[in-house]
């Protein structure tokens, strides 16, 4: 399994409009893309302008389309001016 994890800094005059926006995301993905297994949305409890993604993908290859989906170029043009800061990082699960 190929895991994806982000994390954002989000404008906070834009907040709601994110995470609306991010949970739409998470569900096209789950929903449109058979090689996305797992894809969880988190806000931190402490300063909600934090959020963190954990993405499973059966390969590096499914989230190459994942990121060349219609719905993520959708979502990342709509929600690229309210991030402050994104990090990604992407690992190999050894156990499952």
């Amino acid at each position: 399994m190929y895991i994806v994890t982000v994390t954002f800094e989000i404008a906070a005059d834009h907040l709601e409009e994110f995470r609306t926006a991010m949970h739409q995301q998470a569900e096209n993905s789950l929903q449109l893309e058979a090689a996305c297994r797992q894809f969880d949305v988190c806000f931190c409890t402490d300063s909600p302008v934090h959020c963190f993604l954990y993405e499973k993908y059966d390969d590096k290859a499914a989230f190459q389309a994942h990121l060349e989906s219609d719905h993520f170029k959708a979502f990342d043009a709509l929600v690229g001016p309210w991030i402050v800061s994104k990090t990604v990082n992407t690992w190999n699960l050894s156990i499952n």
